[in-house]
């Protein structure tokens, strides 16, 4: 589970972490570089939110994991400064399943030849992928996407493609959390449920 607490300061995410919470997500880079040095060393941060190329550097330092790889260009950017910074980065590619125009990320069928490019990133890990459902009032309405997500990480998976081990489906929120993990979810990112309402 990554708490999201993006926007939230950093004592309630020393409360959360003090609760046993391990992995925070958060939106922006700014509010990385701000946390991740003043909580506990083993206090680990997921970017989540979308990032931007001329950013890649500042928080490379500060992520264990980049969930929102949305272009080849961004992999790229991402395997120069880890190799710079000589250290390996896992990462995960963000799909936008449900093709809604206002979200970043790959289309299912871009999905393929985006590895096969990026399977030469020597700096560069693809742990699995990641979706942000649309917002809905009822979460069985998402049932589909995380359906066809877990179903597209199954058939990269039989690829073997080099450099992607699909063990991470990231996918689900407060509101839906409970239909991703039956549908395969591996990582949820819940804020509300943890943190209240921003």
């Amino acid at each position: 589970m990554i708490a999201v607490s993006k926007t939230k300061p950093l004592e309630e995410l020393q409360k959360a972490y003090d609760c046993g919470v391990r992995d925070f997500g958060e939106n922006k880079v700014q509010e990385i570089l701000k946390k991740a040095p003043a909580m506990p060393a083993d206090a680990r941060f997921h970017m989540i939110g979308h990032l931007q190329r001329n950013k890649v550097r500042q928080v490379l330092p500060y992520v264990t994991m980049i969930h929102s790889v949305d272009s080849v260009r961004l992999a790229l950017e991402i395997q120069r400064e880890a190799q710079r910074a000589n250290r390996a980065i896992d990462i995960l590619l963000e799909i936008n399943v449900a093709g809604e125009e206002s979200k970043f990320g790959f289309s299912p069928e871009e999905v393929m030849d985006a590895l096969s490019e990026i399977r030469d990133f020597s700096n560069v890990h693809v742990c699995g992928l990641m979706t942000i459902a649309p917002f809905v009032e009822n979460s069985e309405e998402n049932r589909p996407i995380f359906k066809k997500l877990f179903q597209l990480c199954v058939d990269i998976k039989r690829k073997n493609i080099d450099n992607s081990s699909m063990a991470v489906l990231s996918m689900g929120m407060t509101g839906d959390y409970v239909v991703a993990v039956e549908e395969g979810a591996t990582m949820v990112r819940v804020g509300t449920g943890i943190f209240g309402a921003r």
